[in-house]
């Protein structure tokens, strides 16, 4: 009977168990062409949750952490200073966009491409970097292989410094986290790189891809990054009091979906031991143990750059996705001992984001105070286009000129045409003999009697009298005692037959 009784209470808890590992998404892993979802304590590497973390991934520009940390190495043993002047090669200069577009030749400091990589993602900063450390592109991922070795990242991959499309270039969410922990750990002094808001570069202010950062409360990193065969993927730190956790999204969705899936992960860690139901969660070791998994990475490339896509996809993606997931929602109050939480994660990426000072990056040596500002002034005025009035007021000076022309051409046209029409029907008045062969045609008169009713082709006819009368010398002399009013009509009447002539 106790037996009996005890195998039911079993069941019964076993039952529990079940559904309470249900409730805190404790599932299998599902394909990898999913996404994969990694949660870390930073300074402990403790797994809280962890769903494909060990498949093989593109990484996209989440490879500029390792560029960064490869980089920041160097300037913390000496080889290099933030303040080493770098140039952008013809192959910096020629790589694809996001990047910040200087011409070949133009010079910048180490801790200004930084910034720019970090911030905007400029996959030609990266380039700028690798050869400024490593001599070259080839010779720098040499360096990034050798560091991720000695990491312990035993599924990362790397053949260029910015993640650009490339098959060889492999990483995992483990692997990631794993950098995360030693960006954390070795560099702290200089971790501000990985967590700056916006910059400004003259008129140009970029707000940081990460949509985490003045967002969601405690936020202080990382990288994101997006290509159409690894999805949007992120890896993102937040802390809270003496409790700092790494996340890591890789194959989303969308940019939006990234942050709040990550902001997801972070609200669990955190909730995490607040309702004493920590007992329930299976303990899933440190991140160095997960076990890799031997598999090509999936490419996603139909899913997130295919014809149904309905607009062209990149890292700094603003999509707004509406939360469905009823599941985490219910996982929310679950783990924070059924106390409701006061903003959800969806709700935190879609606000706007905090106010922020942006930070001037600069082209050419090191400047401050004075200087900084005198060099933002004369980009600002170098980006500043020029007024489009300017341009249509000389189109418009021009034009007038045009026109005046056209119409000074035209009352001498009409002044040497309509002396002949107008003759045609003024010597039929006159009943002189020498004009009739032009009355027979009847058209010109008809048309002359409109004319003489405008004044303003009648006063041009008059104001020509003066060359006409100059170039017919040969009139006879009774004709001009007519006055003002005969001289035109008799000074037209001469200038007929030559207007006459061209007619037939």
């Amino acid at each position: 009977m106790q037996f009996h009784f005890a195998s039911r209470r079993l069941l019964s808890l076993n039952w529990f168990i079940l559904a309470a590992a249900l409730a805190l998404g404790v599932t299998a892993p599902r394909t990898a062409s999913a996404e994969a979802l990694l949660l870390v304590e930073a300074d402990t590497g403790k797994v809280l949750q962890a769903e494909n973390a060990t498949y093989p991934w593109h990484p996209a520009s989440v490879t500029k952490l390792m560029t960064t940390y490869v980089t920041l190495q160097a300037v913390k043993q000496g080889r290099i200073s933030l303040d080493t002047v770098v140039t952008v090669s013809p192959i910096a200069s020629a790589q694809s966009p996001s990047k910040m577009g200087f011409k070949a030749g133009t010079q910048v400091t180490i801790d200004n491409a930084l910034k720019m990589m970090m911030v905007k993602s400029a996959n030609d900063m990266a380039v700028v970097l690798a050869e400024g450390v490593g001599g070259s592109v080839d010779g720098f991922s040499t360096m990034m292989n050798a560091t991720a070795q000695k990491l312990g990242m035993t599924q990362t991959h790397y053949v260029n410094p910015n993640g650009l499309p490339a098959d060889e270039q492999v990483t995992s969410a483990r692997d990631l986290a794993i950098l995360a922990r030693a960006i954390i750990r070795d560099l702290p002094e200089y971790e501000y790189f990985v967590h700056i808001p916006a910059i400004k570069f003259g008129r140009r202010i970029t707000p940081n891809f990460n949509k985490l950062i003045g967002r969601y409360p405690g936020a202080d990193g990382m990288k994101t990054g997006f290509i159409c065969a690894s999805g949007y993927n992120l890896v993102a730190t937040a802390t809270r009091g003496n409790k700092r956790l790494i996340a890591v999204v890789l194959g989303a969705s969308s940019g939006q979906a990234r942050a709040v899936k990550a902001a997801q992960l972070l609200e669990r860690g955190f909730n995490t031991g607040t309702g004493g139901l920590t007992w329930l969660q299976p303990a899933l070791g440190t991140v160095d143990a997960l076990a890799p998994i031997d598999a090509a990475p999936p490419n996603l490339r139909d899913e997130m750059c295919g014809p149904k896509r309905k607009r062209p996809a990149s890292d700094a993606d603003d999509e707004v996705v509406a939360s469905n997931e009823a599941s985490s929602q219910a996982m929310s109050f679950f783990t924070a001992g059924l106390q409701p939480p006061t903003l959800r994660p969806v709700d935190m990426i879609a606000a706007a984001a905090a106010p922020v000072e942006p930070v001037i990056v600069y082209i050419g040596p090191k400047k401050t105070g004075a200087d900084l500002i005198a060099a933002n002034a004369v980009e600002e005025a170098r980006q500043t286009p020029k007024p489009k009035a300017k341009k249509g007021t000389k189109t418009a000076a021009k034009k007038p000129d045009v026109a005046a022309d056209t119409k000074d051409a035209k009352p001498a046209a009409a002044a040497e045409a309509k002396p002949a029409a107008k003759p045609a029907a003024k010597p039929a008045a006159s009943k002189q003999a020498a004009v009739r062969p032009d009355a027979a045609a009847p058209k010109p008169a008809a048309a002359a009697t409109p004319t003489t009713a405008k004044p303003a082709a009648a006063k041009p006819a008059a104001g020509k009298p003066a060359t006409a009368a100059t170039a017919a010398p040969a009139t006879t002399p009774a004709k001009p005692k007519a006055a003002a009013k005969p001289a035109p009509k008799a000074t037209t009447g001469e200038a007929k037959p030559a207007a006459a002539a061209p007619r037939t």
